[in-house]
């Protein structure tokens, strides 16, 4: 059974999904743009009863509040690390997806005896996985303020559901109700600068891509990689760069778009138990 609480982390309160007996091997879920930790609650669904699941909401998406000051993925991560050591996760499995990917690369290099295992999907550590919906950014990156209305259209409706359907052979099979929940976190009060900020703040991710590949070469972590391939933001040549750091990653495409989770929750809760249960103990 899942239950939602909040968790007062470095002073800042925040949710989190949590399912699953916590003597069992953890996975803790880093969710992406533009969704919250609901992403996740299918493969909860399918998961939790052999394995204990973590899924928190960052500062200024889904049910956290934002952080008073500017966001960047440096504070995010900042706050989800107090959040892991505050709930006494110890060593955890991380699953990384979009956003998610600097946040746990981060939690990753911080306290790499952590990590148990990785699996990345639609994220990247490589700028040769910057697919061009990603590299439209560069604009803004350069010149903030001359370049945000533009921006803006990331946060509108319109957008929020391409995420969801482009890519997907049929969108009928994408519950609406998906971009609609996530869309109404978007148009709270406060949550356009938080993106903003982000967006903006991504560009900074890259000069430490050496760092995080490093951190995969040196720790060798075992890797799954279940991938939309129809994906325009990090695609399926960004999952194949990983190979170079991590030649024994189980790379798993999937015939669907951005959001994997959206249409194939199923398919990759059966490829997470078959990887997570082949692992050695301990």
């Amino acid at each position: 059974m899942t239950t939602y609480r909040t968790l007062k982390a470095d002073g800042h309160e925040v949710f989190y999904r949590e399912a699953g007996d916590p003597t069992q091997p953890t996975l803790l879920l880093l969710h992406g743009f533009p969704s919250t930790s609901a992403q996740y609650e299918r493969l909860i669904e399918y998961l939790g009863d052999d394995y204990h699941l973590v899924a928190p909401d960052y500062p200024g998406f889904g049910r956290t509040a934002p952080l008073d000051d500017a966001t960047t993925f440096d504070r995010i991560a900042d706050i989800i690390e107090a959040f892991v050591e505050e709930k006494g996760l110890e060593r955890y499995s991380l699953y990384m997806f979009d956003f998610g990917s600097p946040v746990g690369f981060r939690l990753a290099t911080r306290h790499p005896e952590r990590v148990e295992c990785l699996i990345i999907q639609n994220a990247t550590a490589y700028e040769t996985g910057l697919g061009p919906k990603m590299r439209v950014m560069g604009p803004y990156w350069e010149d903030r303020d001359a370049n945000e209305a533009a921006m803006r259209d990331f946060l509108t409706l319109e957008t929020t559901r391409s995420q969801y359907v482009d890519g997907v052979p049929d969108p009928a099979t994408v519950d609406p109700d998906l971009w609609e929940l996530d869309q109404r976190y978007l148009d709270l009060p406060d949550r356009d600068k938080v993106m903003l900020d982000l967006l903006y703040d991504y560009q900074n991710n890259l000069p430490q891509y050496p760092a995080w590949q490093e951190f995969l070469r040196d720790n060798h972590p075992p890797t799954l990689m279940p991938w939309g391939q129809n994906d325009e933001f990090f695609p399926l040549d960004g999952a194949r760069a990983f190979l170079a750091d991590i030649p024994d990653a189980q790379l798993e495409p999937l015939d669907t778009g951005h959001i994997a989770t959206a249409t194939h929750s199923g398919e990759i809760a059966r490829s997470i138990d078959r990887f997570l249960s082949s692992q050695p103990a301990g």
